[in-house]
């Protein structure tokens, strides 16, 4: 008996699907919660422009399974958007520095108007973000890891693997 037509989810179709994919690929569901890890702190990082790129590397250099890393660090965009004056305005208290007016929209008109007065205009907060996502993001990837983590194990316990009796 044929079970009723359901329409797939979003969630489904670009997360679960594509994580189930690489189980089915042999990769362990341990390496694919830290691609989760790794992936939603590379997304968070505060820099517009540059999370891609630096997932790519952090994936290269650690190994991580690119496309499960991929979704993840867009999926968190919005996430990033949210935080990226939080990490600056942290970095400004950590480091002492005089409050800049700041917000997304003026910051990327100025950085589009000329970069390179952009640059030394905002370049210092940007380091202070930068530096206080590199406090925060190995709290995050353990944080992440050990929640995604359990799920992905379940979720591969439930995974019909060709040729196999598991």
């Amino acid at each position: 008996m044929n079970a009723p037509v359901q329409h797939e989810s979003l969630w489904h179709r670009w997360v679960v699907k594509p994580v189930v994919a690489q189980l089915k690929q042999g990769t362990t569901p341990s390496k694919i919660a830290q691609a989760i890890a790794f992936g939603v702190a590379a997304g968070v990082f505060p820099l517009l422009g540059t999370t891609t790129v630096l997932g790519l590397a952090l994936g290269v250099w650690l190994k991580l399974n690119q496309p499960v890393l991929q979704v993840f660090l867009q999926l968190v965009y919005p996430v990033q958007l949210a935080t990226i004056l939080l990490f600056m305005r942290a970095g400004e208290s950590l480091f002492g520095a005089e409050h800049v007016p700041l917000s997304i929209p003026m910051m990327m008109e100025r950085f589009f108007a000329d970069p390179m007065q952009f640059l030394a205009d905002f370049g210092m907060i940007g380091l202070y973000g930068v530096v206080v996502w590199l406090l925060l993001a190995p709290l995050l990837i353990a944080l992440v890891y050990f929640i995604s983590r359990p799920f992905v194990e379940k979720l591969h316990k439930h995974i019909r693997f060709p040729h196999h009796d598991t």
